[in-house]
């Protein structure tokens, strides 16, 4: 998806998919923990008010970060200049989020490039709490796989109503990208989308090699 689709209409957006902050307790208060693609800094918010010390976060919308900046003062946060490269010496970040993030990045070699920059960064034994869209089997999405898949060439791949390409994944394909991670927790959680539609995400704690 576009940068400047994230700069016009990102920041009138709410992001809902749910951090699991008891997920994250054995890292302790002082770990450093990086939410990439944070948009307007909901979860750095979170953190920041459960006592994490350092965290920032990261996205490609320079418009997102000025909200975030806005609505949580003092917190860290960075525009991405070249995603996926992250500012980060390798193995010195404790834990990545990376939420509802590959739903918009389409293409099969972009998101192996944020993970293959993620594993980068993280520290051996690190933590990836990742939160995204498998497919969906209501009606409404079925429908729009089906519309959207001979012009996208993939299935789950599809355009929102206001210009987003978005993609809903194969269970098995976000469990691929995690190949060089070990999968501790793994669930299902009811969430509302950018656009206000009932969907479900998935969720996965996984640990670096």
């Amino acid at each position: 998806m576009s940068t400047e689709y994230w700069n016009e209409s990102g920041p009138s957006k709410t992001f809902g998919n749910p951090l699991e902050l008891s997920w994250l307790e054995p890292l302790g208060s002082e770990a450093a923990v990086l939410d990439y693609g944070c948009g307007y800094g909901r979860l750095v918010g979170e953190l920041r008010a459960a006592g994490f010390a350092d965290v920032e976060g990261v996205d490609i919308s320079a418009a997102l970060i000025e909200r975030a900046r806005r609505e949580h003062p003092g917190a860290r946060f960075t525009v991405l200049a070249e995603p996926p490269r992250l500012d980060r010496d390798d193995a010195s970040v404790d834990a990545v989020l990376l939420f509802a993030v590959l739903t918009c990045i389409p293409d099969d070699e972009a998101q192996r490039g944020v993970l293959d920059e993620i594993r980068r960064v993280l520290k051996p034994g690190g933590l990836l709490y990742l939160s995204d869209y498998c497919l969906q089997d209501d009606e409404r999405n079925v429908a729009r796989y089906r519309e959207h898949e001979t012009r996208f060439g993939v299935h789950g791949v599809f355009e929102t109503s206001d210009g987003a390409v978005c993609r809903h994944h194969e269970r098995e394909w976000l469990r691929g990208l995690l190949s060089g991670f070990e999968v501790l927790r793994e669930r299902d959680v009811p969430v509302t989308t950018m656009n206000g539609n009932p969907a479900v995400a998935t969720q996965f704690l996984a640990r670096r090699d």
